[in-house]
């Protein structure tokens, strides 16, 4: 690991196969058994010169994506996820989790309204149509709805209906 990589912290750099993202902890390599040790002194070894390399090129593969794809990508991510939150995938009620699409819709709705100048009224239309369509799926799909205007992200969106 190099030093760039001990300062961004555990599955910081992606460059690690071995290495999850979510944990920071050493996942099995691909056609070893699971749980079985790694060779972590060949992967010092072997993978310093790769991480500079590797690092560069997903610097410059990040400063490729302009900034209003970037946001409508993770949007999109975010109504996926709120979509199955909400119980609307055809697994239905075994994705449910109310709580989840609670914060999800919160965190969409934010960067939305947010993002919402700097994207154009053409990508900040559809990306308010569906986080309304998961406002209105939340609600649906509440037991006990919220008041209007206490919804989830109705804070920055306002009341929906």
């Amino acid at each position: 690991m190099s030093s760039n990589d001990q300062a961004a912290g555990p599955g910081a750099s992606g460059s690690d196969p071995g290495e999850t993202a979510a944990t920071g902890q050493e996942a099995p390599l691909e056609g070893s058994p699971e749980g079985s040790p790694r060779d972590v002194a060949g992967d010092d070894a072997a993978g310093a010169a790769g991480d500079d390399a590797g690092l560069a090129d997903a610097a410059r593969d990040i400063a490729d994506v302009g900034a209003v794809e970037l946001i409508t990508t993770v949007s999109v991510h975010l109504l996926s996820a709120a979509a199955l939150r909400c119980g609307l995938a055809e697994e239905g009620e075994d994705l449910k989790d109310l709580d989840e699409a609670r914060t999800i819709i919160n965190a969409l709705a934010g960067l939305v309204t947010a993002a919402a100048p700097d994207l154009g009224d053409t990508h900040a239309r559809v990306l308010r149509d569906g986080l309304r369509s998961v406002q209105l799926a939340f609600r649906e799909a509440s037991v006990v709805p919220d008041r209007p205007g206490d919804g989830p992200g109705e804070k920055y969106t306002g009341a929906v209906t």
